[in-house]
């Protein structure tokens, strides 16, 4: 029998860490690891985008996903954009 209870509370927690969280941050990670090669909705020409998976997996973990976009094919040059692309080619969850 348990005498202390807050390990009966610390394994618990890392059960409900095992089978809940992580299964959330690999189904989010998998889903935003690729880059992708879309049209950009200001300068209408081909960009390779790739996003924040670790942000975005993290962000699912405790709500929605936070969805950024990590490289572009046409930075520098337009660093600093609204990133309409990430709302137009990745579906939220």
């Amino acid at each position: 029998m348990f005498t202390n209870p807050l390990l009966l509370i610390a394994g618990i927690l890392t059960i409900g860490a095992v089978f809940v969280v992580a299964p959330i941050l690999i189904d989010v990670y998998r889903q935003y690891r690729y880059r992708k090669v879309i049209t950009c909705p200001e300068s209408h020409g081909l960009a390779e985008v790739s996003l924040n998976t670790g942000l975005a997996a993290l962000g699912a973990a405790v709500g929605r996903p936070v969805i950024r976009v990590e490289s572009c094919s046409l930075w520098p040059k337009r660093e600093g954009c609204d990133e309409k692309c990430v709302r137009e080619n990745w579906p939220a969850l």
